[in-house]
């Protein structure tokens, strides 16, 4: 008997940021930019000239963490300043222990032949 289970406007909400987050990270770039931020708040300009990467390249992918929820900008004069956006980290970190949490993984029931 399969059982459906529905979700919750906020288990979907969550599920949906999970989502866009994986997304994110799964991009090379990106994940360089986030090991950038990791120590310490950068504006584009320093994030261009550490990456080799042009501006226009580089804000479709800040747009990208942005919208995750990896990253934030702050706007200081013409310049924009990015950090990580560490609740989402926690988040990421916390979806990520239930699977430590639910090991050993139980076997696979052995399915009957069909003969």
């Amino acid at each position: 008997m399969l059982t459906l289970k529905l979700m919750t406007k906020t288990e979907t909400i969550q599920s949906t940021s999970l989502l866009a987050s994986f997304h994110a990270l799964a991009e090379p770039l990106r994940l360089q930019v986030v090991e950038l931020l990791r120590d310490q708040e950068l504006c584009v300009c320093d994030l261009c000239e550490r990456l080799n990467v042009s501006q226009s390249k580089l804000s479709f992918h800040l747009k990208t963490l942005k919208e995750a929820g990896l990253a934030r900008g702050r706007q200081e004069g013409r310049w924009i300043y990015y950090s990580l956006n560490l609740p989402q980290f926690v988040v990421l970190e916390q979806y990520l222990s239930e699977f430590r949490r639910l090991s050993p993984i139980l076997p696979a029931r052995v399915c009957p032949d069909e003969t």
